[in-house]
């Protein structure tokens, strides 16, 4: 936890501090309606496991047509499933992110310091999803340069918001 909270301190020392600063009309915008965006992200994350899953489940189903095919007219496997370790670790990913986008909700809208920090947890999945699809067929370099370039935007307007967290409610612990 240690570890997450110096990472927290550089973050926000290249995000908050030195990076050029959000309007405050912007900063209150975002304040008042990132609960509401963070129900939409968890529906959208949902809906992007199960096109991941839809979509890995009909290149296997193809795969395993094309298997038959050829083993019916005597040759070998041509192709193997599209369900591979990337594949499901991209499916896990996107589900945490949709679990801790629900979870997130409620302390964001009462404006406690947690809320933000599941959003925080967020951003960090997003780059390690991005690791990930640089193995997903399909995806690759372009992908995971996208998915970085994705972060860096969200760690500005995720560290631009912080301070309204931090001088916000106390939270019972």
């Amino acid at each position: 936890m240690a570890d997450v909270k110096s990472l927290e301190k550089s973050l926000n020392e290249v995000f908050g501090e030195k990076a050029p600063k959000l309007p405050e009309g912007g900063k209150k915008f975002l304040v008042e309606y990132i609960p509401y965006l963070a129900l939409v992200g968890a529906i959208f994350s949902v809906i992007n496991a199960w096109g991941l899953w839809n979509a890995a489940r009909a290149a296997s189903s193809i795969v395993n047509w094309a298997n038959e095919l050829s083993r019916a007219y005597g040759g070998s496997s041509v192709t193997t499933s599209h369900f591979t370790v990337w594949v499901w670790l991209a499916i896990a990913f996107t589900l945490a992110n949709a679990v801790l986008y629900f979870i997130a909700y409620s302390p964001l809208k009462a404006r406690l310091k947690r809320g933000w920090e599941y959003l925080f947890y967020i951003a960090l999945l997003g780059i390690g999803y991005a690791i990930v699809t640089l193995f997903v067929d399909g995806r690759g370099f372009g992908s995971f340069l996208g998915s970085l370039v994705g972060a860096a935007v969200g760690f500005w307007f995720l560290f631009q918001i912080r301070p309204a967290y931090l001088k916000a409610k106390t939270e019972l612990k």
